[in-house]
């Protein structure tokens, strides 16, 4: 016998995409991709030079990172969906190795939670080969790394564009209350 509980009919959160990429035709290919799938993104953020590690120097010797965020409030729970539909559109950019990493996670008033394939001690299993970290949480009016968070992460260039997804969600939540009462 389980146990019942009353659940919200669904996690709300901004989702969110991290993508490398080493080139702005491959920027736009991906950017058209995405938008395909999830939306027109209200917001994109700048450019900036990836040079945190050359894991991914499969793709370029030299990479860029942007983020994209999506419309509307989505069901955190799909976290594992949007991480498979990104592996995807990894493996059509395939020439003949990737030539996009797109990491897509969320935004919500408390943190940033980025989707991996990859396993390790801080991250959990949340089904179909996908695991979810908290990369930063929002703590005391600013984003704040852990030990293991990405240094790129943990050095605030991302900051500003966190923070307005975040904006958004504090938006989208206070419409959606005033809805419902």
């Amino acid at each position: 016998m389980g146990i019942k509980h009353d659940a919200p009919p669904f996690y709300p959160v901004i989702l969110i995409a991290g993508v490398l990429y080493p080139d702005e035709a491959m920027w736009r290919w991906t950017e058209e991709k995405l938008a395909a799938l999830w939306g027109s993104p209200p917001d994109v953020s700048e450019g900036f030079p990836f040079t945190s590690t050359d894991y991914y120097k499969e793709i370029s010797p030299s990479l860029t990172r942007r983020f994209l965020s999506f419309p509307g409030l989505r069901d955190g729970g799909l976290l594992p969906d949007w991480k498979l539909a990104a592996c995807e559109i990894e493996r059509e950019s395939r020439a003949p190795v990737r030539a996009v990493n797109i990491d897509p996670g969320y935004v919500d008033g408390a943190r940033l939670v980025l989707a991996s394939t990859k396993d390790h001690a801080h991250r959990i299993y949340v089904g179909r080969g996908i695991h979810a970290e908290v990369t930063m949480r929002y703590r005391f009016r600013r984003w704040e790394p852990f030990d293991y968070t990405f240094p790129d992460f943990a050095g605030g260039l991302y900051n500003d564009f966190l923070s307005a997804a975040r904006e958004r969600w504090l938006k989208d939540m206070e419409s959606r209350r005033k809805a419902r009462d």
